[in-house]
């Protein structure tokens, strides 16, 4: 309803989530009245959104924030309600009349793949025909996987971010399904992604949201929530956070709204960081930042028993080049650490709980 996202953009200034650099309130499915107004129009359920999306956006705009919203590539939405499919050019206008600053776009309901295609294809050109800065959020290759390898330079002609996975659960099966299929096809996801594109590793509707973060809510240890944090952030993922921020605990809004965490994900480089090395139950990631730097993630994919040990040679980072001749280590998560300066053919041993990561920027 209009009153829970007016609500959430009042925390959301109020609790520092602006200033740390979270600046959309996004509408899932289920928004819409089950039918198109007389001029062929989408219409926001008049129960829920009384006042209607115009003035939701006008709301969350005089809070510094900006509105996103979703609709889908098919006749109809995911959970029925009407689809964008043959109204790609009335819609996107509908959307940039109302002040839309994002757009989710779903795939459910697409006759065939060829259609699916093309109105990715239509709904991109028509919101940039409608002269508003709109963030284009796509879930074209999820639907395009079981079938045929996505052409995601082709995507990223059209989409800003595009999801490749299937719904994040508030569960720690979900969040290793997800790496796992990361490290899995990283040779053919990494290299597309950088400023104006990104992947997605899920954006579900599961929790009111995308891409998301379901740090804060009830499935996650706090290892496997520093896991999730540290993760996405080497993986360029676009943070979006799916929790009720008016019930959120302190050390959850701790981990999400660490600077040093964000600034990573956000580095202006735009790499997506990738899988360096699996030992047992270990694995070494590592992301390429401005200013010759890396940040580096130990994830223990342990489940049981207590923290254990790695070690691993700085020679294996960037190719050689991460600490030649020498780095400064710097650990940021779970907590803040100074490791010092090391040498090129130094090795580091880092203790990490089961399910935990060690988060460090070299």
């Amino acid at each position: 309803s209009e009153k829970l996202f007016v609500e959430m953009a009042d925390v959301m200034v109020a609790e520092g989530w602006r200033d740390a650099g979270y600046e959309f309130v996004c509408i899932d499915d289920c928004w819409m009245a089950p039918t198109r107004d007389e001029h062929g129009q989408l219409q926001a359920d008049p129960k829920r959104f009384p006042s209607g999306i115009r003035k939701l956006a006008d709301y969350v705009h005089s809070k510094g924030l900006k509105l996103g919203i979703y609709s889908d590539v098919g006749n109809k939405t995911c959970a029925g309600f009407p689809g964008s499919y043959n109204y790609y050019d009335l819609d996107a206008q509908t959307f940039a009349s109302w002040g839309v600053d994002l757009l989710k776009f779903d795939g459910c309901n697409s006759d065939t793949l060829e259609l699916l295609a093309e109105g990715y294809r239509r709904m991109s050109l028509a919101l940039n025909k409608t002269g508003r800065s709109i963030v284009y959020s796509c879930e074209w290759p999820f639907y395009l996987r079981p079938v045929q390898q996505p052409n995601y330079t082709e995507i990223k002609q059209y989409c800003n971010h595009w999801r490749n996975f299937y719904d994040v659960y508030d569960s720690w099966s979900s969040i290793k399904s997800i790496l796992d299929w990361t490290a899995l096809h990283q040779d053919s996801i990494v290299k597309i992604a950088g400023p104006g594109g990104w992947n997605d590793p899920d954006m579900a509707s599961i929790f009111v949201s995308l891409s998301q973060l379901v740090i804060g809510n009830f499935g996650l240890s706090w290892d496997q929530a520093v896991t999730q944090m540290a993760m996405w952030a080497i993986m360029a993922a676009p943070l979006f956070m799916s929790n009720d921020l008016r019930h959120i605990s302190p050390q959850a809004k701790w981990l999400l709204q660490n600077k040093e965490v964000i600034a990573i994900n956000q580095d202006p480089l735009g790499k997506q960081g990738y899988r360096i090395a699996k030992d047992k139950k270990f694995e070494l990631w590592e992301r390429p930042l401005s200013g010759q730097a890396y940040a580096v993630a130990v994830l223990n994919q342990q489940e049981i028993g207590g923290p254990q040990n790695f070690t691993f040679s700085f020679t294996f980072l960037g190719n050689g080049l991460a600490c030649n001749p020498a780095c400064s280590v710097r650990q940021v998560l779970p907590a803040v650490r100074d490791w010092g300066v090391y040498s090129w053919v130094s090795s580091l041993s880092v203790e990490v709980n089961p399910t935990g990561t060690v988060l460090l920027k070299v």
